[in-house]
């Protein structure tokens, strides 16, 4: 088993919630593989965005909709600075995760994160687990909170 979903694993145990992560027959890489696997609406799926601060060189967390994209006017002004394209080399030394598979939770390192209102419209949604080919399904309410996300506007 990948250290990455041992992690969300982990994370997810100690909020009192297990036994949830699924895995799937094929990869999840993108929210329309992963609602297909999940066979939810492509917007139950909680994508997990990361961009780079440009100014403190950090990595930021944007939890979106499947079907929303972020807006990078609005995301900047959340954040407080400019944000650019975060590298696959930044989000491994803040998340612990690789590109693909970025959960919204069990990171190595604290991340300030942002949260798409759109995503409390469901009982459900389903979120990375640390791998391409596994999810897991959570209340939004619980997923903003066990995240630390702060609900926003950032979506075009």
């Amino acid at each position: 088993m990948s250290k990455s979903l041992k992690r969300v694993e982990r994370a997810l145990a100690e909020a009192g919630v297990t036994g949830t992560v699924l895995d799937m027959p094929a990869t999840t890489r993108t929210a329309a593989q992963a609602a297909e696997a999940a066979g939810c609406e492509i917007d139950q799926i909680a994508k997990s965005i990361i961009f780079r601060a440009e100014i403190s060189g950090e990595a930021v967390l944007f939890i979106t909709a499947g079907g929303n994209q972020v807006d990078a006017a609005k995301a900047s002004a959340l954040a407080g600075e400019p944000l650019g394209k975060a590298d696959a080399d930044l989000i491994r030394a803040q998340t612990g995760f690789a590109i693909g598979g970025v959960a919204p939770l069990g990171h190595l390192n604290p991340i300030r994160a942002w949260f798409d209102p759109r995503l409390s419209a469901f009982d459900v949604v389903y979120a990375a687990a640390g791998t391409p080919r596994h999810i897991f399904p959570i209340a939004p309410d619980l997923l903003q909170s066990l995240s630390g996300a702060v609900a926003a506007d950032f979506v075009t």
